[in-house]
């Protein structure tokens, strides 16, 4: 018999909303329209942001984003060592020179050690990756007093748990993104980055929401919105896919959660360990990234034979693609050479669940 591999990645996508897309491709309606207007209003009642545009790439919503805070061509931009390919070489494409932060090797995410010293040497903004759907210190970040754009491809849904400071002194504020006392992310940023591409939490088969959490920046990006090519704004077809997806992620989310600590009780035993984050909501469960001890080839080989595919986290991120980087940022290339993703997605069986655990308590 032919063996069947449990994949490393597999898109959520269910009858209901290929439903969706289908109906889209019935009606004919499948450039720039009332989908992706419906998807606008699903993304400001799950982020409670004030507006947003949906856009065919993350790379054109980055370029809407510096166009709309009217950033000088040749600024530098600070980014994560970690953080995807595109941002690098889309800062270069729009003209600005991408700093390059190295990163904690517990969490993945640039410390504020490293964002000060990007200031240093002459970082205007900040693009906050959350790599793995983990969350930084905003309260910290903030602190630095420089603008922040959040790319939440992989956080979104997740939130932080706000002190009573913070709470006493947001009182009045009318700040929409606090809910039962915790504050969303992508409400931290002035622009905020959703991927909507194959692999992150919310796909739509390619494209991204760019939000504005506040009504003062949007009235900034708002005119260059109306006039944007139809080429740059998300199909409905996509935009229908992106709507069911939303509606799904709470769904989606408990049963990546249930998997997640299945998963991270397995490895408790072993000598690999997983990336340090906030349980329950204070992270988003996208994957199971699991730091090695010993070569990833002896790992995946134990794996394939096991009929689990793991691939390297990081292997579309910037130290991957970028010789110099690879060079400066030792963290990042450390954990870009051991860090693998298994398989976690909703639709794992239950017997592949159980296959996978077993597996993970079992590594070489």
């Amino acid at each position: 018999k032919s063996i069947v591999m449990i994949q490393t990645y597999s898109t959520t996508i269910r009858r209901k909303e290929m439903d969706a897309v289908l109906t889209c491709m019935v009606d004919e309606k499948i450039g720039p329209g009332e989908l992706n207007t419906r998807l606008i209003q699903q993304v400001k009642e799950f982020f409670k942001c004030d507006s947003a545009v949906a856009l065919r790439s993350p790379a054109i919503a980055l370029k809407y984003a510096l166009s709309a805070m009217n950033l000088e061509k040749g600024s530098v931009v600070m980014i994560s060592a970690l953080a995807p390919f595109w941002q690098y070489q889309s800062l270069i494409d729009l003209g600005f020179v991408p700093e390059v932060l190295d990163v904690d090797d517990n969490n993945g995410l640039v410390p504020i050690e490293e964002v000060q010293k990007g200031i240093e040497n002459g970082g205007k903004v900040l693009l906050l990756h959350e790599t793995e759907g983990i969350l930084p210190d905003f309260d910290q970040l903030l602190e630095l007093n420089i603008p922040i754009i959040e790319d939440i491809s992989m956080s979104a849904g997740s939130s932080v748990a706000l002190s009573e400071d913070y709470l006493l002194a947001s009182k009045g504020s009318n700040d929409k993104s606090i809910v039962e006392n915790r504050k969303k992310v992508g409400s931290y940023g002035v622009y905020t980055i959703l991927g909507l591409e194959e692999r992150d939490v919310i796909t739509a088969g390619g494209g991204a929401v760019l939000i504005s959490p506040n009504r003062k920046e949007w009235l900034l990006l708002k005119p260059l919105v109306d006039n944007a090519p139809l080429t740059d704004l998300l199909p409905d077809i996509n935009s229908a896919l992106a709507w069911v997806q939303l509606k799904e992620f709470p769904r989606n989310e408990k049963i990546r959660k249930e998997l997640f600590s299945l998963f991270q009780r397995a490895c408790m035993i072993g000598k690999h360990k997983t990336l340090v984050r906030e349980l329950d909501d204070g992270s988003t469960m996208s994957c199971f990234p699991l730091v090695l001890a010993t070569p990833f080839k002896d790992v995946k080989q134990y794996t394939s034979k096991k009929e689990i595919e793991i691939q390297l986290a990081f292997e579309n991120s910037v130290v991957a693609h970028v010789e110099d980087v690879s060079e400066k940022c030792t963290k990042a290339k450390s954990l870009y050479l051991r860090c693998v993703h298994i398989p976690l997605y909703p639709r794992l069986t239950q017997s592949e669940s159980a296959k996978i655990v077993k597996v993970l308590s079992s590594l070489p």
